[in-house]
């Protein structure tokens, strides 16, 4: 077990943030997370933090995931004090940090996202995993399903599994987008334009792919929170260029005080 004390790092406020389903809370303070193939045990306390896993497992695998070696204090000092909503939101929400996860996994989860909310979201991602993905050892839990094995399934098989009109977007995603691992080195407007081309995806869809799997904190995913929020609060004119290289992490800090911490004012 590895402890260390973290800051501007909160599990229960990522688990709520929409940009992960895989992370679950067990008790007060306990979470278990399913990712790389991979199940995580956690348990915080204040600032302090316990991964159940070794030493090489947290540096290699957990340091990178949960984007510990960058500063968020950084993100934070950015926010001017006359923005009072902004200021507002990223205090409430400064634990969020945006994950390393992986892209075909991402590209997944946000076709399912669509008109579901996140309970509905976390369910089909499970259903998809214990159908089709593998044992990860005696813990209970599955691996996402990779590209290979949602190929091998029929139109009606993934319908069976609560997807909706949304089975066909993952019958053709898992049948062309193979190479959606090559696709870290692109620009980010290529990266975009390449995610749009895909079934189902629009821009919203590829803002949240590019941001949560391929770590492009630059995008800034617009809902109908955030539409609320910008219309609301800035005049539908949110200035952007002030968060040049990191608005999706201002993004997170919006999206998640307007859905659960305003208490009605985004409403």
């Amino acid at each position: 077990m590895i402890e260390r004390t973290l800051t501007q790092l909160s599990l229960a406020q990522i688990a709520d943030s929409g940009q992960c389903f895989r992370l679950l809370r067990r008790g007060p303070g306990r979470f278990r997370l399913v990712a790389a193939g991979r199940v995580l045990d956690l348990v915080q306390k204040g600032s302090r933090v316990s991964f159940h896993c070794t030493e090489e497992e947290f540096q290699t695998v957990w340091v990178p995931y949960f984007d510990l070696c960058t500063d968020y204090g950084a993100f934070l000092r950015s926010i001017p004090s006359d923005d009072v909503f902004l200021t507002r939101a990223a205090r409430f929400g400064e634990g969020v940090r945006i994950l390393r996860q992986d892209p075909w996994e991402m590209l997944i989860t946000f076709l399912i996202s669509q008109q579901k909310q996140i309970p509905a979201i976390r369910s089909c991602v499970e259903t998809l995993s214990r159908r089709y993905g593998t044992p990860i050892g005696d813990t209970g839990e599955y691996a996402f399903p990779g590209p290979e094995a949602l190929s091998l399934c029929s139109l009606e098989e993934l319908r069976s599994c609560a997807l909706g009109y949304r089975a066909p977007y993952l019958y053709d995603a898992a049948r062309s987008a193979g190479e959606l691992s090559q696709w870290s080195g692109l620009p980010d407007q290529e990266l975009f334009s390449r995610l749009t081309a895909l079934s189902g995806v629009g821009p919203k869809v590829a803002n949240c792919i590019m941001l949560f799997g391929f770590h492009r904190i630059a995008a800034f995913p617009r809902d109908v929170w955030i539409n609320r929020v910008i219309d609301r609060y800035y005049g539908g004119n949110f200035p952007l260029a002030r968060y040049d290289g990191f608005a999706g992490v201002i993004q997170q800090y919006l999206f998640y005080y307007a859905r659960s911490g305003s208490k009605g004012e985004a409403e």
